[in-house]
């Protein structure tokens, strides 16, 4: 028997913080037991610009999701992402001494040692190495090359690189909330895991997730992550145009985008008019919804291009590379209305909004299925992944400090109950990913104590 985790996942935006604490139920689904949000300050297109203001967001978000759920967070998975991170494709490959003995795990951590002695630019840090296909004696599209025997083993890489301060900053944030850093996820990486099917990321999916600060991109085909890419804007920028273009202020454009924003002018007629307070004294001012998405319009359609250039530099119209499954939308940038259409439009490629309602408990909060939260979902399900006790019930906590004041509503709670943890097989794919993350958590909690 073994006792039920409880997982949390840390979403660092550039408009939001969200702290959610999860576990896995009886049928493997995951069930949400709080959620903790804050207003992000002093985070800037993802990159943290001023920490003491993150590290008060954090711990605001982090109190709201324990009182939320009446547990006590001890350890969290955060999501990175920022216009500082890029991606490379590398191959590489090792001779191995007895090709007489069958090809080990060790064989393959050899190799992405390799890749991770590769020379960065100034400043820069190797924070994934996500094998692609492996080849064996030139014996080419080995996904699993454990147990088989050979000489020369080879493999393309994906490489996600970002600035080793931007990351190390985010460590510092989160030592200094009071909490540790249980592991690190590239954030489109994570809505990717909380939002697509196996089907759609075998047959070929571009993931694009629109949050406040950046948009991210992440393409899989043949079930492997084959591109990642940050474009620097995102959501902000439509706000920030219309507080310029309307002239009001940013309050007042965030409200007018989700409330009457569309991406298609078209929709709307000459006439539709929405009134706005004036500032302190001054007459209310009159905007026209047709305006108001012809702005919105020009800063989406420059999003999604510089999307769909990069979609075209992984090469989709290559008929090997050619993503059947079309787009997949999702961030707070995806509740724009006809977003769809537009990228649909644009593209000329299918296209379907992310809910990460599919991983979700049937119970699950609306509210929590929304495109919004699919970064954080899938940073609870990389939680679970870590197999570490990441909160504990605030009673339990109470008892293992030797504090003998127990309230009665502690006592009345009922005991955590052991639950038997179905074993998922592991693919070389997600040993390495967990075996590398723990190295580089341990190196930033390395540098963190040492720079004490």
């Amino acid at each position: 028997m073994e006792k039920e985790r409880i997982a949390v996942g840390l979403d660092i935006g550039t408009t939001k913080i969200v702290a959610m604490i999860g576990k896995k139920n009886e049928y493997g689904k995951l069930e949400i037991l709080g959620i903790g949000k804050s207003k992000s300050l002093g985070v800037a297109r993802g990159v943290v610009n001023n920490i003491t203001q993150t590290i008060q967001s954090i711990q605001q978000a982090i109190l709201e999701a324990e009182n939320d759920s009446g547990y006590k967070i001890k350890d969290v998975v955060v999501g990175i992402a920022g216009q500082h991170i890029r991606s490379i494709q590398h191959s590489d490959y090792i001779s191995r001494a007895n090709p007489e003995e069958v090809i080990g795990e060790r064989d393959i951590q050899m190799l992405i040692d390799q890749v991770n002695k590769l020379a960065m630019l100034p400043g820069e840090e190797i924070i994934h190495v996500l094998p692609q296909e492996f080849k064996i004696d030139g014996q080419s599209e080995i996904k699993e090359p454990i147990g088989m025997y050979g000489g020369r083993l080879e493999s393309s890489f994906h490489v996600v690189v970002g600035q080793a301060s931007s990351i190390r900053n985010v460590g510092r944030c989160i030592q200094s909330s009071g909490i540790e850093l249980s592991g690190l996820t590239l954030e489109p990486l994570a809505s990717a895991d909380a939002v697509l099917s196996q089907e759609e990321k075998e047959a070929g999916v571009a993931l694009i997730d629109i949050g406040g600060g950046t948009t991210d991109l992440a393409i899989f085909k043949d079930g492997i992550i084959r591109h990642t890419a940050v474009i620097p804007f995102g959501g902000n920028v439509i706000t920030e145009d219309i507080k310029e273009g309307c002239s009001i202020i940013e309050k007042q454009a965030e409200l007018l985008k989700v409330k009457f924003g569309s991406a298609w002018p078209g929709e709307n007629k000459d006439n539709e008019i929405v009134s706005i307070p004036g500032l302190r004294g001054r007459e209310p001012k009159e905007i026209s919804l047709k305006n108001l998405s012809k702005i919105i319009h020009a800063r989406v359609v420059e999003i999604v291009e510089q999307v769909f250039a990069e979609i075209r530099s992984y090469g989709h119209e290559d008929p090997r590379k050619k993503l059947i499954a079309g787009i997949v939308l999702t961030g707070g940038g995806a509740q724009l209305q006809h977003i769809k259409q537009l990228v649909e439009y644009i593209t000329g490629m299918d296209t379907r909004i992310g809910y990460p309602n599919e991983h979700l408990a049937g119970n699950s909060d609306e509210e929590i299925s929304s495109p919004l939260y699919a970064t954080a979902v899938g940073l609870v399900m990389n939680s679970i992944e870590n197999s570490t006790q990441s909160a504990v019930k605030h009673h339990q906590e109470v008892l293992s400090n030797a504090v003998s004041r127990t309230s009665h509503e502690h006592q009345q709670q009922a005991p955590v109950v052991e639950v038997e943890q179905e074993k998922v097989p592991e693919t070389t794919e997600t040993k390495i990913r967990r075996s590398f993350f723990d190295k580089y958590v341990d190196k930033i909690k390395e540098f963190l104590d040492n720079a004490e």
